[in-house]
């Protein structure tokens, strides 16, 4: 049956409804509003160590760059000493080697230098010894010096000294000799032992070599040498 818009329910139909209670509505409600809360401090501290986590990944991130960073430029500044270490022990021992190379250089020329010049000075003795020989051969006067400076080694006081010459030089110089002394007592003996150009001078049994070989080593061995007046191969 239909009912008009104004209506009313009858109260037996009323006694049928089952009356409504607000309490478990309010339990729900709390029940629900205390879930909210705990998932939005759930959230709340799932977001904190959520941000933790990022902190702490950031800070790990930036410590492990700058600890890459510098263990990098570590092993760089090592890695460059070592190979500055390298190169300056490589630079001392080649300066080492070529200090030894260079005194052995210098050694070598050193020696080198000194045997050109032995050389050269014992072919000026050769050349002087050659043209010396010359000049006697052909000046027998030259020996008149040596005479005077071999009498004048002795002390004469008026006694006879004998001065020994080569054949040759005596049979030239015998005038000479005697107006050059008139005032000793000399006596010329010819010789042929004496080679010519030198002389033997005696005198109360002292000798005074005036030999040409005697005056030659006398010379040469001034000058470090060693070298005999008459050679193997000199032609007479």
């Amino acid at each position: 049956m239909s009912r008009g818009k104004n209506s009313f329910i009858p109260g037996e139909d009323i006694a049928q409804v089952v009356d409504w209670s607000f309490a478990a509505v309010d339990s729900q409600s709390d029940r629900f509003a205390a879930k909210l809360r705990a998932q939005e401090m759930q959230e709340a501290l799932q977001k904190e160590e959520n941000l933790r986590q990022v902190g702490y990944a950031e800070g790990y991130g930036a410590g492990y760059s700058e600890g890459f960073a510098k263990g990098h430029e570590q092993a760089a500044l090592a890695g460059q000493q070592q190979l500055d270490d390298y190169i300056a022990q490589q630079g001392q021992a080649a300066a080492e080697r070529f200090s030894r190379l260079f005194e052995q250089v210098q050694l070598q020329l050193a020696q080198q230098e000194q045997q050109i010049a032995q050389g050269l000075l014992e072919m000026a003795c050769e050349i002087a010894r050659q043209v010396l020989r010359k000049e006697l051969s052909i000046n027998p006067n030259l020996l008149q010096p040596v005479i005077r400076e071999a009498l004048g080694m002795l002390v004469l006081d008026n006694r006879a000294a004998t001065v020994r010459l080569h054949p040759v030089d005596a049979d030239v110089l015998a005038g000479t000799v005697r107006e050059d002394f008139a005032g000793l007592a000399l006596n010329l003996v010819p010789d042929a032992s004496v080679t010519p150009g030198g002389c033997m001078v005696e005198c109360a049994g002292a000798v005074v070599d005036g030999t040409v070989e005697k005056r030659w080593q006398k010379a040469v061995a001034r000058l470090g040498l060693e070298s005999r007046w008459e050679q193997d191969n000199d032609v007479h």
